[in-house]
């Protein structure tokens, strides 16, 4: 008659493997908070300790039908706690008189070999192997559960959120308040490629639009640069309605205005202008001079 597995170890793999569980099926749901986990962790238990009352009553029924020694030897074993028991069962070595017992009957060399039972330890975590793979495959195969891709969109997804939140109750960016940043210069292009490219061409060279890295400006209605741009943006040009107010339109927000800002004072700026022998388009409008600085 052997002795039995504790509750609380049957407690506490249960609650581990519910939590597995939840965690691969159910990542989303915020499963913690759910009465309906603790619920359900709540009904497990109560039947764990159900059966476990079943298993005394077995117990008890199976001991009284021992002979004396063995319920003396059942008794000694049942007194070892179940922890030194795994302690043994994995690193305690034998005796001598218990290796001669599990010795097998062949050798070479003065080599021999002994019948070792495979640890206790050992089987668990194979076997535990052996279901987690399983439940794993599962959930690989029929879930979003560890799917990279899954978990880069759903991030994104929870990030582009986040953003759309704050910039509802953020402050908006306008004429005033926009200021230069060389942090949104390459946000700025990317913007600039969207919403300018068609007609003032790659890096700002013009094409239907003007030059936007030469000197001359057909509309000038600030004293910087910088502003001069977004107040393009905010406004669009009294010459030419194909340049429409994107900001009032609502292409494009105070926040990407100020970043294609800082990409076209970039360009303008920070770097040589697009010559006609290079591709660029002939200077329009009158030279300017602008302010030092770029807010």
């Amino acid at each position: 008659m052997k002795t039995r597995t504790p509750l609380s170890i049957y407690i506490a793999t249960t609650i581990g493997l519910t939590i597995m569980a939840f965690e691969m099926f159910a990542s989303d749901s915020g499963y913690f908070s759910s009465p309906f986990f603790w619920a359900l962790i709540l009904i497990a238990i109560i039947l764990l300790m159900i059966m476990n009352s079943i298993g005394d009553m077995i117990e008890n029924e199976s001991f009284s039908r021992l002979s004396e020694e063995e319920k003396k030897q059942y008794l000694a074993e049942k007194s070892v706690p179940y922890y030194e028991k795994l302690w043994n069962s994995a690193f305690k070595k034998q005796s001598v008189t218990e290796e001669k017992d599990i010795l097998i009957d062949h050798g070479f060399d003065g080599i021999t070999e002994l019948d070792n039972s495979l640890p206790k330890w050992w089987i668990g975590l194979f076997w535990f192997g052996c279901i987690f793979c399983v439940v794993y495959l599962t959930a690989f195969s029929f879930t979003d559960y560890a799917h990279p891709e899954a978990e880069y969109t759903k991030e994104t997804k929870t990030m582009l959120a986040s953003i759309a939140e704050f910039e509802k109750t953020a402050p908006q960016i306008n004429l005033e308040t926009a200021k230069y940043s060389a942090d949104n210069i390459a946000e700025g292009q990317e913007l600039f490629k969207t919403n300018c490219v068609t007609c003032h061409g790659d890096g700002g060279k013009g094409g239907i639009g003007p030059n936007l890295t030469d000197t001359h400006w057909i509309n000038i209605k600030e004293k910087s640069l910088f502003k001069n741009v977004f107040w393009m943006l905010e406004n669009g040009s009294p010459n030419n309605p194909t340049m429409r107010p994107f900001i009032k339109d609502g292409t494009i927000t105070g926040k990407d205005a100020e970043k294609i800002a800082a990409y076209v004072y970039h360009i303008n700026q920070e770097t040589s202008p697009i010559t006609v022998s290079q591709g660029g388009a002939a200077a329009q409008g009158e030279e300017v001079k602008w302010e030092n600085g770029n807010n």
